[in-house]
């Protein structure tokens, strides 16, 4: 694509702009490229202007800056925020595939990535093509493409979005994570339908307070973003969104008066059944192979975006039936032991409530949850998980998760002071294997081990390296060494 093209797309400002080819895109001045645009992306941490020679070096043709640079050869487009001029040059590059399907963007706290599975799988009962772009990776049919965030970057973002439409995908539905909104990851793209799950505590090391990181989630509730909208009116903060939006919406809920509706609600290990009605008139059953209430309102939410897509509510109900679950999501593993395991992402103070409230309903035995925080991220929930942990399972084993840049044991340490201020016994062992084998020793028959914080993910991070640990495969091989020593 010419250069001149993607100027034009992004309102550059340039003092010579020549009509050379631009083969790649690239914001990693690490990468080799041919004929590449390299954009100067401004950071907390780091400044991309500062590696545009190295850039250069590797294959940049052009340069986007916030400020011009001095002695570099190659042509430059100054912009105001390189940030938003790489989504949309992004999307004039690869021919703005999204406005050849419908998207659908999913966003909340909790509840985001099984929802997403659900709308894929309703979506494809009813005989549509769909793309899938989330926390566990991307997807188009049965092709699985690896992630590495919730909502990719630009580049990655519509190098995807375009091989789905050249797939011939009728629909994409996204995970939009708050980061992407804040960081003009999606700017100028625009959404058939944007859903709110919910609010809760998570991210406050990027957004400092709650209202914060609630205004950037509102945001993306106005006609700028979408056609339509899906909220959860059992959330105290969907109507702040609502007294502000100016696109049509539908509300599904439990608790409160809504367009769709739950009713009659059956928990149990198996998965939830339950009545849902629509427009405060028609019934269907729903039967769900996933546990839990926070799974009543998944299937709510994915209902109502389906239904807002003009589906027929029988074909809604069938297709949730047959799903089966999704990985790492309240997901029960295969163990053939007289105990049961659980694998759940749970990695914030709701989420670890609610798969901890979740199994307590249904344990024959004890709660036994190994958990742990993630480095580098939200000090303040610690000890508040630690607070949860003591109070709902019988046992809780703390040990590391994800320790990124930080020491371990500090992490453990603020786990451990709020899991002091309960009666919950506990052990702590930093080695998330050992700990893994102590609970899967520390079980007897009726038990439910919960693992919690890691779901779908097949790394620990720790000082910047990701590790291989698929908890999966760390199960069963702590289970076969344990059959052998017996």
């Amino acid at each position: 694509m010419k250069l001149t093209r993607l100027a034009e797309s992004i309102g550059a400002k340039a003092s010579s702009c020549p009509d050379i080819e631009i083969r790649e895109l690239f914001m990693d001045s690490r990468l080799t490229v041919s004929d590449g645009l390299f954009f100067c992306i401004s950071g907390s941490t780091f400044d991309g202007h500062r590696f545009a020679r190295q850039a250069v070096e590797k294959g940049a043709a052009a340069l986007v800056v916030e400020r011009p640079l001095e002695d570099i050869a190659v042509p430059q487009l100054v912009v105001e925020n390189s940030r938003v001029a790489m989504a949309l040059a992004a999307a004039e590059f690869y021919g703005h595939a999204d406005r050849e399907m419908k998207i659908i963007g999913l966003t909340g706290t909790k509840g985001k990535t099984t929802t997403s599975y659900l709308v894929k799988g309703i979506l494809e009962a009813a005989g549509a093509k769909c793309g899938l772009i989330g926390t566990i990776g991307s997807r188009i049919g049965d092709k699985l493409i690896k992630a590495g965030l919730t909502t990719p970057d630009p580049i990655d973002l519509h190098k995807t979005l375009r091989m789905m439409a050249d797939e011939g995908a009728d629909y994409v539905v996204m995970e939009v994570s708050a980061h992407a909104i804040a960081l003009h990851r999606l700017e100028g793209m625009h959404f058939a339908t944007g859903c709110f799950t919910n609010l809760s505590q998570d991210h406050l090391d990027f957004f400092g307070t709650m209202d914060r990181y609630f205004d950037c989630k509102k945001s993306f509730f106005r006609s700028r973003w979408l056609d339509n909208a899906v909220l959860n009116a059992d959330d105290e903060r969907s109507q702040q969104i609502i007294s502000q939006m100016d696109v049509p919406f539908m509300t599904y809920g439990i608790a409160h008066s809504v367009d769709v509706s739950a009713h009659d609600i059956e928990i149990s290990e198996e998965g939830v059944r339950f009545t849902m009605r629509v427009l405060n008139m028609d019934d269907y059953p729903v039967s769900l192979k996933l546990t839990g209430m926070f799974n009543v309102y998944n299937a709510l939410s994915a209902a109502a975006v389906c239904l807002n897509q003009g589906l027929d509510p029988k074909v809604i109900t069938e297709a949730l039936r047959t799903i089966q679950g999704v990985p790492g999501r309240a997901e029960l593993l295969d163990t053939h032991t007289p105990y049961k395991v659980i694998l759940d992402y749970s990695h914030s103070p709701d989420a670890l409530e609610n798969i901890l409230s979740t199994v307590r309903t249904f344990a024959r035995g004890r709660v036994i949850v190994l958990f742990g925080c993630g480095g580098d991220r939200d000090h303040g929930k610690r000890p508040i998980m630690g607070e949860i942990a003591g109070t709902l399972a019988d046992y809780s084993i703390l040990t590391s998760d994800n320790p990124r840049t930080e020491d371990p044991f500090l992490i453990l340490r603020a786990v451990e002071s709020g899991i002091k201020k309960t009666s919950g016994s506990y052990t702590v062992i930093e080695n998330r294997r050992e700990a893994i084998r102590h609970a899967l020793k520390t079980a007897r028959e009726g038990d439910i081990v919960v693992l919690a914080g890691k779901g779908h993910e097949t790394y620990q991070e720790i000082n910047g390296i990701k590790h291989p640990f698929d908890e999966k495969a760390v199960v069963q091989q702590l289970l076969a060494e344990m059959k052998k020593e017996q």
